[in-house]
């Protein structure tokens, strides 16, 4: 079987992913993730910014009920602040 060697973009030592409006930050095989969802944007300087963020610290056990999955949640206003509190809740200051 062949080996795949994905790498990830980091931030601050652990793996960011994207794809479309959500962002994945944390190592899936560490107890919590956060999940960051782009839910609103804004253009500055002809580019478009996040100006609102929500993010939820994740549980990644398999086998936890639903509802203790979602542990907490924030929202903000840059995806800059919410990396900031995902870097605290995830303890990588």
């Amino acid at each position: 079987m062949a080996e795949i060697n994905e790498t990830f973009f980091t931030y601050k030592g652990l793996p960011l992913v994207r794809k479309g409006n959500e962002l994945y930050y944390g190592n899936m095989s560490d107890e919590y993730v956060v999940r960051m969802q782009i839910e609103e944007t804004k253009e500055e300087n002809g580019i478009q910014v996040a100006s609102k963020v929500r993010i939820i610290k994740m549980a990644t056990a398999k086998d936890l009920p639903f509802d203790k999955i979602f542990v907490k949640n924030a929202e903000k206003s840059s995806l800059y602040e919410a990396l900031d509190i995902a870097c605290a809740w995830l303890g990588n200051y």
